[in-house]
């Protein structure tokens, strides 16, 4: 039977130059970029933003990307938005979940929820 290989997540953007610098500070690399589409990647997570938004998509969608350290991504996110412009950006502090995992959920420039989430150990 055939296999998926990788997994790229389209993601909508309100600016898009402002959404590949946000990327860009959160730790992920520009591997490709055009004028209405970039693909960003950190480890093995590869996401496409793109030069579209509407507002009812952002604000429902949620990516959940399983991370090595909760709290470090906390540290970063709230580095990221003290170095300035990104006052739109909501973070939460590490949270137990009931589904075995400490989560940071940040709310992107565009409304888009990521959940970083260190699974426990099973």
């Amino acid at each position: 039977m055939p296999t998926i290989v990788d997994q790229r997540i389209f993601l909508p953007t309100r600016d898009f130059a402002r959404s590949i610098d946000f990327y860009g500070r959160m730790g992920w690399q520009t591997r490709f970029r055009d004028e209405s589409l970039a693909l960003m990647e950190l480890g093995a997570s590869r996401i496409f933003l793109q030069k579209y938004y509407q507002q009812e998509w952002a604000d429902n969608t949620m990516v959940h990307l399983v991370v090595d350290d909760a709290v470090g991504w906390h540290e970063v996110a709230e580095r990221v938005k003290q170095e300035g412009g990104f006052d739109d950006v909501k973070i939460r502090p590490p949270q137990r979940e009931d589904y075995g995992a400490l989560v940071v959920h940040v709310i992107d420039p565009a409304g888009v929820l990521l959940h970083l989430a260190q699974m426990d150990q099973r």
